[in-house]
């Protein structure tokens, strides 16, 4: 048998396989995204039944084969077992793990996209947050980490720090007042670009910590709606059932 190799991960996808076994992808902070069999683990019982479910996040165990890894074993420091008590958010967690799925990619480092998702859980349990404020937040540091994401903190046109007071997709960012004057630019407010520009800049582990108004929220909204059409070429399959419970 090959050598163990222990990560640090969650389970963001979870599928059966046979009768008794499971497949699992995991966001790795050591191998990025993998792809393991977790054998017996839909037996009643079996020590891996529960680290084997979705936002599972703690420690692994897995060896490689041929084409993937096998789990042996798992220590789990967080279930966020609470979601399953809120159907919103649940909702939220299941677009949320699609969504870095979509992003993720093999053996590649995994720490910023794990590092957000732990995170953004924990947001979703934290009442004084709104879910929509943690969605928009949540998307676009999926794109910074990504690489490509709207210019906020000038001018998408002219390079101006001054007056940005709109926003263009067609443009890829804000646009001052002087260059505002075309088609697609739509109003953004002070409070809208700082909140958009916090989230650009500021660490992983510092982003939940502010709200907005829910004039302000969404502006967020209608931004970042606009960012994910954009940037993201496939619409995520958890939005049907999201759209169908928070209206």
């Amino acid at each position: 048998m090959a050598e163990l190799i222990e990560v640090t991960g969650m389970v963001i996808a979870a599928g059966p396989i046979g009768e008794y076994d499971k497949r699992v992808v995991l966001i790795t902070r050591e191998l990025g995204k993998i792809s393991a069999f977790a054998r017996g683990a839909r037996k009643p019982g079996n020590a891996l039944m529960a680290p084997c479910e979705s936002f599972a996040f703690g420690t692994f165990c897995i060896y490689p084969g041929k084409n993937s890894y096998t789990v042996e074993k798992a220590v789990i420091k967080n279930y966020f077992r609470e979601l399953a008590d809120d159907l919103c958010g649940a909702c939220y967690g299941y677009y949320f793990l699609e969504l870095a799925d979509y992003f993720s990619r093999e053996n590649e480092d995994g720490r910023a996209m794990l590092e957000l998702l732990y995170y953004t859980m924990k947001a979703l349990l934290d009442k004084r947050i709104p879910n929509k404020l943690v969605r928009n937040v949540y998307e676009l540091k999926q794109l910074v980490i990504n690489g490509q994401y709207p210019e906020f903190f000038c001018c998408a046109e002219c390079g101006s720090t001054g007056n940005l007071n709109g926003f263009s997709i067609l443009r890829n960012g804000v646009v001052c007042a002087s260059c505002r004057n075309q088609k697609g630019v739509t109003d953004i407010s002070p409070a809208a670009l700082y909140a958009l520009q916090f989230t650009v800049s500021t660490p992983i582990d510092k982003l939940y910590s502010f709200t907005v108004k829910d004039e302000v929220l969404n502006e967020l909204t209608q931004v970042m709606h606009r960012c994910v059409d954009a940037y993201v070429d496939k619409r995520m399959k958890s939005l049907d059932m999201l759209e169908i419970v928070d209206n």
